[in-house]
């Protein structure tokens, strides 16, 4: 693909987010004030893009100032409203997974906000791409309640902001954190001018969305897809699923605008689920996603943090991805003295993977079946996106 010698990228990183205080309720088991999602990962991302001298070569933004009305587009009047009356509290709970603290609301919508300023940024054509380094993420947020550490749908938020005052038209939006994006689902469920693409470890959280069956509704069938990889996935799944499923998915579509909800937490050293990526496969991924927006939307793309709770391994995963963005791949292959020794036999395609790949294909059209379509998902919950789980206990944290 054509190239110019320098890409404009941009980076927002909102001191705001560091101080946000997540309070997920794991019950007796678990020491009073430990938590999975703290601000570790993310601070040490941003310092290790610093040291490696990537964050220098960035046009630093700040977030967008959004209104009440702004938020309104996707949630509701009474979510917000009870959001921002907890949060001038002590804080509280608005969901499964999703505790917080005083002050989160003005936090959350700072975090909304900077999703909102890289998508105009690359929108108005300042930059060709941009990195939103936010905090809290937004995944999982539906229009009337907070889920898995999620409290402001970042991505539709900033979307529809854009859909207003820029006319944006059709969107593509790859989530490949590791738990399923059933927040833009739900939102966008029956909007076809917005395509949302969920790679996810099977039934890990929400356990009663993300099945390939659910496409969308009446007037935006197959707008929804989803691609649930079995546990233990690694490297060869992920490549083949992006290659095999999402990349005919957006070319068929043909978005304005691409978008990725980038979570790390598919990591092998990520404490919330268990797939097998290493930072060299985050890398592949946003490479394999610049040369699509390259070839579809002019090279525009705004990548979002979502989740990633491994302090330890986050900040090489997101590394590779800053890198990525900047053309700079070989500035971080060095850096993962992890990752080198994952090189295995099991990062390879296997069968029940490529199974489970071609099951998501079929169902979206991009691919042939090849295999018993009988899918292990016919005894559970698949078509209603608006269901609600009255057994949260039983899902893992995201």
């Amino acid at each position: 693909m054509p190239r110019s010698t320098h890409r404009r990228v941009g980076l927002v990183a909102d001191e705001a987010g560091f101080w946000h205080q997540s309070r997920a309720d794991f019950g007796p088991s678990v020491e009073p004030g430990v938590q999975l999602e703290t601000p570790e990962a993310r601070r040490r991302l941003l310092h290790l893009i610093e040291r490696l001298g990537l964050r220098r070569r960035m046009t630093q933004l700040e977030p967008l100032a959004l209104a009440e009305a702004d938020l309104a587009r996707v949630h509701t009047a009474d979510y917000l409203a009870a959001f921002r009356a907890q949060s001038a509290g002590a804080g509280g709970e608005l969901g499964d997974f999703a505790g917080f603290g005083h002050g989160s609301y003005e936090i959350a919508v700072r975090s909304a906000g900077g999703v909102a300023a890289a998508v105009r940024a690359v929108l108005d054509g300042e930059l060709d791409r941009a990195y939103a380094l936010v905090r809290p993420p937004g995944h999982h947020a539906e229009p009337d309640r907070a889920r898995g550490y999620c409290l402001l749908a970042n991505i539709p938020i900033a979307l529809e902001l854009a859909r207003a005052r820029q006319g944006l038209g059709r969107v593509a939006i790859v989530d490949w954190d590791v738990h399923h994006g059933n927040g833009a689902q739900r939102i966008y469920w029956d909007d076809p001018e917005v395509l949302a693409i969920s790679l996810h470890q099977d039934r890990l959280y929400p356990v009663d969305s993300g099945a390939v069956e659910e496409r969308g509704g009446d007037a935006a069938l197959g707008a929804t897809l989803n691609i649930p990889l079995p546990a233990g996935s690694g490297e060869g799944a992920y490549l083949a699923a992006f290659d095999r499923v999402v990349a005919p998915a957006l070319r068929a579509f043909q978005p304005e605008l691409l978008v990725v909800a980038c979570g790390y937490d598919a990591a092998f050293l990520d404490p919330s689920s268990q797939m097998a990526l290493t930072s060299a496969t985050f890398g592949d991924l946003a490479r394999r996603t610049i040369e699509l927006a390259e070839e579809l939307c002019g090279g525009r793309l705004v990548i979002a943090q979502e989740g990633g709770y491994s302090p330890l391994y986050t900040p090489i995963c997101g590394a590779a991805v800053v890198a990525a963005l900047l053309e700079a791949e070989s500035e971080t292959e060095l850096h993962d003295p992890y990752g080198r020794h994952l090189h295995t036999p099991e990062q390879n395609l296997l069968p029940h993977q490529l199974e489970a790949i071609e099951r998501a294909g079929a169902a979206a059209g991009t691919a042939p079946p090849t295999h018993d379509q009988h899918h292990p998902h016919d005894q559970h919950h698949q078509h209603d996106p608006h269901h609600r789980s009255t057994h949260h206990h039983e899902e893992s944290a995201p």
